[in-house]
């Protein structure tokens, strides 16, 4: 080979390794959470918190992604370098570049977290210009959180949009729920499979007549009605937090006919979906939560139909015992009565030593 040719290559190669895109994938992508790897290798962020992370060397990288959806809107994305909180970035239907700035002459790990949930649209992962560079990961424990809006982080991020102005979901950040702060906090790996509306028997303002509950889009993957693509459960979890009933014990918008909370309805449900949970984890350990946004009377019911849910459900061989957590001291402040922020870093604070006596 002549010198000229040579150069051509060396150069050529130079400009593969500088352009890196999930079309042209000489970079590892490490994905977490309900994800779709599309036909043109392009990574759709599905559920709440769902992320890609990959390697890059240099001192800048741009991050390109959409938003996708049945009509035209935004969504929200989370930028996280070497595990720190970067910045929260609204993405376009026609496309967004986000700058990233970077310390030169190292190695970066750079993770994009879907900061709106997956009743939203998706988020397409489009790729990433900068310098390859491998992905430094390690095994962890797993753990699963399923919900609702709490679980999501809707409302709880007021730096950029005041409560009521803007479109209902320019408030969440669901980087910053406390189910991710507390996986961070164990050091695990998380999935997930939440929301925001939606209950075990019925949904916030509806009484199960024109909208799905989670036991029914559980096993989908876009959390939907569209049973055409099922949710793998390849993450297999050493934990499953679930914390679904705020919106079985609302009382909606105080408008629409809504019938009194069904205890044995309730019950009854949840048992069932355990089932659902332990078909495809299981030997999971499951934890059941209550919730800061239901309190008084209701709480009290609330606390004593997970009581009788653990009760019934460990009766039945062939599991770890499932556990009930109650969080505490906690008053949401964030919009419509949600979790803030501060909140959401007081509930991780109290669940996460409870996860880890379970996680040895």
């Amino acid at each position: 080979m002549n010198k000229t040719k040579r150069l051509f290559v060396f150069v050529t190669a130079l400009m593969l390794s500088a352009n890196v895109s999930a079309i042209n994938p000489p970079v590892k992508y490490v994905t977490l959470g309900r994800i779709e790897t599309l036909s043109d290798n392009t990574i759709a962020l599905i559920g709440a918190a769902s992320s890609v992370s990959f390697g890059v060397r240099g001192d800048q990288c741009t991050v390109k992604a959409k938003s996708v959806d049945t009509y035209t809107h935004h969504n929200y994305v989370v930028i996280e370098v070497d595990g720190q909180y970067y910045s929260r970035n609204k993405v376009s239907a026609a496309g967004t570049d986000i700058l990233v700035m970077l310390e030169p002459g190292k190695n970066h790990t750079i993770s994009v977290y879907k900061a709106t949930e997956a009743s939203v649209g998706t988020v397409v992962f489009m790729g990433v210009t900068g310098k390859t560079a491998p992905v430094v990961t390690k095994a962890k424990k797993k753990i699963a959180f399923i919900g609702d809006s709490i679980t999501c982080g809707m409302g709880n991020d007021l730096s950029e949009i005041p409560c009521g102005s803007g479109e209902w979901y320019d408030q969440h950040n669901a980087y910053y729920s406390y189910a991710p702060i507390t996986a961070r906090t164990l050091g695990a790996d998380f999935v997930l499979s939440s929301v925001s509306g939606m209950g075990m028997y019925r949904n916030w303002n509806d009484d199960h007549k024109d909208e799905a509950i989670m036991p029914e889009v559980y096993e989908n993957l876009y959390l939907n009605k569209d049973a055409s693509k099922k949710y793998d459960f390849a993450f297999v979890t050493d934990i499953t937090c679930i914390a679904l009933g705020t919106n079985d014990f609302s009382d909606g918008d105080g408008k629409k006919p809504r019938t009194p909370f069904s205890e044995e309805k309730y019950v009854a449900n949840y048992i069932d979906f355990i089932k659902t949970v332990y078909k495809h984890a299981p030997k999971t350990k499951i934890v059941l939560l209550n919730s800061p946004m239901v309190n008084g009377a209701k709480g009290e019911l609330f606390v004593k139909c997970l009581n009788r849910i653990k009760d019934e459900v460990n009766k039945q061989p062939g599991h770890s015992p499932v556990e009930v957590f109650t969080f505490s001291d906690i008053t949401p402040h964030g919009c419509g009565y949600h979790p803030e922020i501060e909140d959401d870093k007081a509930m991780a604070a109290q669940l996460a030593p409870f996860l880890k006596t379970l996680i040895k």
